[in-house]
């Protein structure tokens, strides 16, 4: 399996990471965020370049980061409003942040950046420790979906131009629920390769994670408006709360 620590995604991706990762959905996640999290204190996990953190603190909210790469870090202290923003340089599972708060976020599939059970697990029991009684755990990511693989496998183009070629090869190892991406890049000026590992898990796993860590379901959506979870559904928001005292 590709080697990946808490350095690598950030090594690979910060100077573009702005540009290539926009989901479209960072006004409605923002919105909702700021309606879930109350008054108190609110942490990001792998709070990266800020695009959800600046907007929640020009809000008026107080939130702090934890973030495994230096360099994403760079990019949002470069940001307007970025260097006043408190971030340990840290594993996202290990949540080593002191103080308590009230809610905490992972959002656009990162919980997945972790790559083995264990951390995932460890993650849900850190943040959990984290929170004051009563507090709140959102996480968003995708529902895994092999449909497009053949032979557990799965190869797309993303971009074509008449001097680039961008595609996406992806192998899946469903004993681990690992999939390994290789992003190629191809342009005139050579050729890139973005790598990334992701270990998936399912709705029902991730609420055993968290439940585990001392935190229990609240709601589920199949998107940030709050639409229902269904069967359809390819991602979902899930709220989890730590039980008050």
């Amino acid at each position: 399996m590709l080697d990946f620590d808490p350095e690598t995604f950030g090594a690979l991706n910060a100077d573009d990471y702005d540009a290539l990762h926009d989901p479209g959905t960072t006004e409605e996640s923002v919105a909702l965020i700021a309606e879930l999290a109350g008054k108190g204190r609110i942490l990001e996990l792998a709070i990266g370049t800020g695009r959800m953190a600046l907007p929640l603190a020009k809000r008026g909210f107080a939130i702090s980061g934890i973030e495994g790469s230096a360099a994403m870090v760079e990019k949002l202290r470069e940001k307007p409003g970025g260097a006043d923003i408190p971030v340990v340089i840290g594993d996202m599972a290990d949540c080593a942040i002191d103080g308590d708060f009230e809610f905490a976020f992972l959002v656009f599939n990162t919980l997945f950046n972790l790559t083995s059970q264990d951390a995932q697990v460890r993650c849900f029991r850190h943040v959990a420790d984290r929170l004051v009684p009563g507090g709140g755990f959102l996480v968003e990511t995708f529902v895994p979906d092999f449909s497009g693989y053949h032979d557990n496998q799965s190869m797309r183009t993303t971009q074509i131009g008449f001097k680039s070629l961008w595609f996406e090869a992806k192998m899946h190892d469903p004993t681990r629920q690992v999939i390994q991406f290789q992003r190629v890049r191809i342009t005139e000026g050579g050729t890139k390769l973005v790598p990334l590992v992701m270990r998936y898990a399912w709705p029902q796993e991730m609420d055993l994670m968290a439940e585990l860590g001392g935190l229990m379901l609240e709601h589920r959506w199949g998107g940030w408006k709050r639409e229902p979870f269904t069967p359809e559904s390819r991602m979902h928001v899930s709220l989890y709360r730590k039980p008050a005292d």
